[in-house]
Protein backbone atom coordinates (compact mmCIF):
# COMPACT_ATOMS: atom_id res chain seq x y z
CA UNK A 1 0.00 0.00 0.00
CA UNK A 2 2.07 3.20 -0.87
CA UNK A 3 1.97 6.04 1.65
CA UNK A 4 -0.44 8.89 1.70
CA UNK A 5 0.87 12.51 0.79
CA UNK A 6 0.68 15.02 4.46
CA UNK A 7 -2.63 16.36 2.56
CA UNK A 8 -4.31 13.03 2.16
CA UNK A 9 -2.93 12.19 5.45
CA UNK A 10 -4.73 15.08 6.81
CA UNK A 11 -7.81 14.66 5.20
CA UNK A 12 -7.72 11.27 5.82
CA UNK A 13 -8.32 12.47 9.62
CA UNK A 14 -10.51 15.15 8.62
CA UNK A 15 -13.05 12.30 7.30
CA UNK A 16 -12.78 10.17 10.89
CA UNK A 17 -13.60 13.16 12.74
CA UNK A 18 -16.80 14.29 10.52
CA UNK A 19 -18.48 10.90 11.25
CA UNK A 20 -18.74 11.83 15.08
CA UNK A 21 -21.02 14.68 13.67
CA UNK A 22 -24.41 15.16 14.92
CA UNK A 23 -25.93 17.13 12.25
CA UNK A 24 -29.17 14.91 10.71
CA UNK A 25 -28.22 17.39 7.64
CA UNK A 26 -24.21 17.60 6.70
CA UNK A 27 -21.23 16.80 8.87
CA UNK A 28 -17.91 18.42 9.21
CA UNK A 29 -14.70 17.39 10.06
CA UNK A 30 -12.00 19.87 10.77
CA UNK A 31 -8.24 19.30 11.39
CA UNK A 32 -5.76 22.60 12.23
CA UNK A 33 -2.18 21.72 11.91
CA UNK A 34 0.87 23.87 12.50
CA UNK A 35 4.47 22.86 11.45
CA UNK A 36 3.01 19.20 10.91
CA UNK A 37 1.35 18.88 13.97
CA UNK A 38 -2.29 17.72 14.86
CA UNK A 39 -3.27 21.50 16.99
CA UNK A 40 -7.08 21.12 17.34
CA UNK A 41 -10.10 18.88 15.69
CA UNK A 42 -13.72 19.52 15.26
CA UNK A 43 -17.24 17.75 14.49
CA UNK A 44 -20.24 19.38 13.79
CA UNK A 45 -22.42 19.14 17.09
CA UNK A 46 -24.76 20.54 19.24
CA UNK A 47 -22.77 23.04 22.56
CA UNK A 48 -21.60 21.03 25.37
CA UNK A 49 -24.62 19.69 27.28
CA UNK A 50 -27.38 20.57 24.70
CA UNK A 51 -29.24 17.59 23.07
CA UNK A 52 -27.87 16.40 19.75
CA UNK A 53 -29.97 16.73 16.68
CA UNK A 54 -29.65 12.82 16.01
CA UNK A 55 -30.52 12.37 19.31
CA UNK A 56 -33.87 14.16 19.48
CA UNK A 57 -34.68 12.93 15.27
CA UNK A 58 -35.11 16.77 14.22
CA UNK A 59 -33.66 19.51 12.53
CA UNK A 60 -35.15 22.61 13.40
CA UNK A 61 -34.01 24.37 9.81
CA UNK A 62 -35.41 21.28 8.20
CA UNK A 63 -38.22 21.22 10.00
CA UNK A 64 -38.96 24.94 9.30
CA UNK A 65 -38.17 24.28 5.14
CA UNK A 66 -35.04 27.01 5.47
CA UNK A 67 -32.46 25.90 2.64
CA UNK A 68 -28.99 25.29 2.91
CA UNK A 69 -26.16 27.45 3.84
CA UNK A 70 -28.82 30.16 5.44
CA UNK A 71 -29.78 31.08 8.51
CA UNK A 72 -27.41 29.62 10.78
CA UNK A 73 -28.43 31.10 13.57
CA UNK A 74 -31.75 28.84 13.75
CA UNK A 75 -29.52 25.48 14.21
CA UNK A 76 -28.27 23.81 17.01
CA UNK A 77 -25.07 22.84 15.96
CA UNK A 78 -21.72 24.63 16.35
CA UNK A 79 -19.82 24.02 12.82
CA UNK A 80 -16.31 21.85 12.51
CA UNK A 81 -14.51 24.48 12.05
CA UNK A 82 -15.54 27.10 15.18
CA UNK A 83 -15.39 23.55 17.07
CA UNK A 84 -11.25 22.97 16.19
CA UNK A 85 -10.84 27.10 16.80
CA UNK A 86 -12.32 26.90 20.11
CA UNK A 87 -10.23 24.03 21.33
CA UNK A 88 -6.98 25.78 20.46
CA UNK A 89 -5.03 28.96 21.36
CA UNK A 90 -4.75 31.33 18.75
CA UNK A 91 -0.80 31.24 19.09
CA UNK A 92 -0.94 27.45 17.85
CA UNK A 93 -2.93 27.96 15.06
CA UNK A 94 -0.67 31.44 13.49
CA UNK A 95 0.02 30.54 10.63
CA UNK A 96 -1.21 26.98 10.46
CA UNK A 97 -3.54 25.06 7.79
CA UNK A 98 -7.05 23.77 8.65
CA UNK A 99 -8.34 20.46 6.50
CA UNK A 100 -11.66 20.13 6.10
CA UNK A 101 -13.77 17.30 4.71
CA UNK A 102 -17.81 17.17 4.57
CA UNK A 103 -20.55 14.70 3.97
CA UNK A 104 -24.09 14.28 3.95
CA UNK A 105 -25.59 13.12 6.67
CA UNK A 106 -28.33 10.69 4.88
CA UNK A 107 -26.30 9.49 2.35
CA UNK A 108 -22.84 9.46 4.03
CA UNK A 109 -21.35 10.87 1.06
CA UNK A 110 -18.50 13.10 0.93
CA UNK A 111 -19.73 16.21 -0.20
CA UNK A 112 -17.55 19.48 -1.39
CA UNK A 113 -16.36 21.24 1.42
CA UNK A 114 -15.42 24.72 2.08
CA UNK A 115 -16.30 26.99 5.04
CA UNK A 116 -19.28 29.43 5.62
CA UNK A 117 -19.09 33.02 5.87
CA UNK A 118 -19.25 32.36 9.55
CA UNK A 119 -16.93 30.32 9.79
CA UNK A 120 -14.11 32.54 7.35
CA UNK A 121 -14.44 35.33 9.76
CA UNK A 122 -13.42 32.36 12.74
CA UNK A 123 -10.68 31.19 10.21
CA UNK A 124 -9.38 34.87 9.62
CA UNK A 125 -9.08 36.04 13.21
CA UNK A 126 -7.54 32.50 14.42
CA UNK A 127 -4.78 33.56 12.25
CA UNK A 128 -4.87 30.10 9.92
CA UNK A 129 -3.17 30.99 6.62
CA UNK A 130 -4.65 28.39 4.43
CA UNK A 131 -7.62 25.87 4.49
CA UNK A 132 -7.31 22.58 2.16
CA UNK A 133 -11.02 21.00 1.54
CA UNK A 134 -11.50 17.79 -0.35
CA UNK A 135 -13.86 17.38 -2.91
CA UNK A 136 -16.62 14.90 -3.41
CA UNK A 137 -14.53 14.02 -6.38
CA UNK A 138 -11.56 13.15 -3.99
CA UNK A 139 -9.83 16.44 -5.27
CA UNK A 140 -9.15 19.30 -3.12
CA UNK A 141 -9.59 22.93 -3.10
CA UNK A 142 -7.04 25.01 -1.80
CA UNK A 143 -8.56 28.36 -0.03
CA UNK A 144 -5.55 31.23 0.63
CA UNK A 145 -6.86 32.80 4.05
CA UNK A 146 -5.69 36.09 2.75
CA UNK A 147 -7.10 36.25 -0.51
CA UNK A 148 -10.28 36.14 1.35
CA UNK A 149 -9.15 39.27 3.29
CA UNK A 150 -8.66 41.08 0.10
CA UNK A 151 -11.59 40.05 -1.90
CA UNK A 152 -13.49 41.38 0.92
CA UNK A 153 -15.60 38.53 1.04
CA UNK A 154 -17.77 39.62 3.64
CA UNK A 155 -18.63 43.45 2.18
CA UNK A 156 -17.70 43.11 -1.69
CA UNK A 157 -16.09 46.02 -2.64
Amino acid sequence: MPRPSKIDYYLDIADSVLKRGTCLRRNYGAVIVKNDQIVSTGYTGSPRGMPNCIDVKECKREKKGIESSSNYELCNSVHAEMNAIIHASREAMLGGVLYLSAGDAKTNEIIDAEPCKMCKKLIINAGIKEVIAKTKDGNINIFNVEDWIRKGFIFPK
